[in-house]
């Protein structure tokens, strides 16, 4: 007997809703979590903050809609890229720069 999955279950309109609802919690934890760096997230996981909201310029052009470069990362960060930078961001050490360098690609 053929199970039906989960995403199968909802409709486009429902995974439309809990997609963006997933996205904004997970833009929300980035937020809050200004002590995580974007290189510890690229060494991690392979994306970061700037990919996030390149993925998100991309989607906007997809549908016609102009977004630069500054906005999309400002609607990511929650400010100005520049201001959180200032703010939050520390130089990477030379093992994080290391492990980077050894990763293929990313976002």
């Amino acid at each position: 007997m053929h199970q039906t999955s989960p995403e199968q279950k909802l409709s486009a309109e429902q995974r439309t809703e809990l997609e963006a609802a997933a996205f904004r919690r997970l833009v929300s934890h980035l937020r809050e979590r200004t002590d995580v760096q974007n290189i510890d997230m690229m060494n991690l996981a392979g994306f970061c903050r700037n990919c996030l909201s390149n993925w998100y310029r991309d989607a906007a052009e997809a549908d016609g809609i102009a977004l630069t470069k500054d906005e999309s990362r400002e609607i990511v960060y929650g400010m100005p890229y520049d201001a959180w930078r200032e703010r939050y961001q520390t130089e990477a050490t030379d093992a994080q720069k290391a492990s980077f360098a050894t990763k293929a690609t990313h976002g």
